[in-house]
């Protein structure tokens, strides 16, 4: 099907180009989402006419987009999610979850805008890029974690399998100390026990 562009459309073309495309992606995509129009004589001669107009409501959209965007550029939002001891995640984080956690930081942010190139499936820092305009696309960044303080680690540098060795040395350390309690405990029993028959042998003397 060949459609006529109203905006931008990536590794597709520019406002006003006629391009041809699949019959699915014109129906379910561009048309449906105002983003082209089936390129009839009738709709080329609409947009003709229109041209100006539209032109300048891209470029209100763009230049409101462009200072939101300087704004929401390089954010970071935790998102908290259970895992297991490796970091995988008990199902993955959506675009519905990040567009929930920016704006709850204050970023009115639609899940339609956030693109992930890939599920994510790991605690971790994630970069995720958020399309405010059809030429105005930023990146943020999410930081999934199991607690607040997991994400502050995180946020310092500190990976996932670094936390966990960290905690597993702690862990070992806290149970060599508790056997070195233990060892000291029974020496003074051990010393106790002894001294109690030289005392005794004072006394039949």
């Amino acid at each position: 099907m060949q459609v006529i562009l109203l905006e931008r459309v990536a590794k597709l073309g520019q406002m006003g180009e006629v391009v041809s495309v699949k019959d699915g992606y014109a129906r379910n995509f561009l048309l449906p989402q105002r983003k082209a129009l089936r390129a009839s004589q009738a709709n080329v001669a609409a947009f003709e006419a229109q041209k100006a107009q539209l032109e300048a409501n891209n470029l209100e959209t763009k230049t409101e987009a462009e200072a939101f965007a300087e704004k929401l550029a390089g954010q970071q939002f935790i998102v908290i999610r259970s895992a297991s001891d490796a970091g995988s995640l008990y199902g993955s984080v959506t675009p519905r979850d990040a567009s929930e956690v920016a704006t709850d930081g204050g970023f009115t942010v639609d899940r339609k805008q956030v693109v992930l190139t890939a599920p994510i499936k790991y605690l971790g820092l994630h970069a995720v890029s958020v399309v405010l305009h059809p030429e105005v696309i930023v990146e943020i960044e999410l930081n999934v974690a199991r607690s607040t303080e997991e994400a502050e680690l995180q946020a310092s540098g500190k990976s996932i399998q670094e936390l966990a060795a960290e905690a597993e040395a702690e862990a070992e350390f806290e149970i060599a100390e508790l056997f070195d309690d233990i060892g000291s405990a029974a020496s003074e029993d051990f010393g106790d026990d002894e001294a109690a028959p030289a005392a005794s042998e004072e006394e039949e003397e």
